[in-house]
């Protein structure tokens, strides 16, 4: 990293993000947003109670670490092995996770199928569930690969199912329910 990356990333832990917000640091960018919807929070609460307890910790507000990025950004929800990772400390690596989580607001769709997708690809997530509220549908990327289509990292897996649809989470051993899932009005 730079001096400069070095810079922002003490700005970003030393950051007094105001009550109702959430910041997180996306390639040497801090990015702030309002807290959010209901909508999206019983999305990600419904995702959250359906890992099954015994082998999985289901984590919001968690922040991760991607070697080679310069980011840290913080999931709507991650879920790990029990027992993979030291469970102390604000950073988890990005390769203890199984599963990562982002459900899509108005001002965050570039960054969940495009930057994320890319980021959490090089992080070797195995599995990214993008949750859009926007055009009611689950986009399931497995297969992470440092060097998809375009060069860039990318999952070479995509599965588009529409609210209301089973969503096989293989590497989990369940098939996550979406019939509570509902759009934005």
């Amino acid at each position: 990293m730079t001096a400069i990356d070095d810079r922002v990333i003490g700005i970003f832990e030393n950051l007094e993000v105001p009550e109702g917000y959430k910041a997180e640091l996306i390639r040497g960018e801090i990015v702030m947003m309002a807290g959010p919807d209901m909508v999206h929070n019983v999305i990600v609460s419904a995702i959250q109670h359906q890992a099954p307890y015994t082998r999985w910790r289901a984590l919001q507000t968690q922040d991760l670490i991607i070697p080679s990025e310069a980011s840290e950004p913080q999931p709507d929800l991650v879920v790990f092995e029990r027992g993979a990772v030291p469970e102390a400390g604000r950073l988890l690596t990005a390769s203890a996770v199984t599963l990562v989580v982002e459900v899509v607001s108005k001002t965050s769709v570039y960054r969940d199928y495009r930057t994320k997708r890319e980021m959490y690809a090089q992080g070797g997530i195995s599995v990214y569930l993008i949750v859009d509220p926007i055009k009611a549908v689950c986009v399931l990327l497995t297969e992470p690969s440092l060097s998809g289509a375009s060069g860039l990292p990318d999952y070479l897996s995509e599965r588009t199912s529409k609210f209301g649809d089973p969503v096989p989470l293989d590497l989990l051993g369940i098939t996550l329910d979406t019939s509570e899932f509902q759009a934005y009005a």
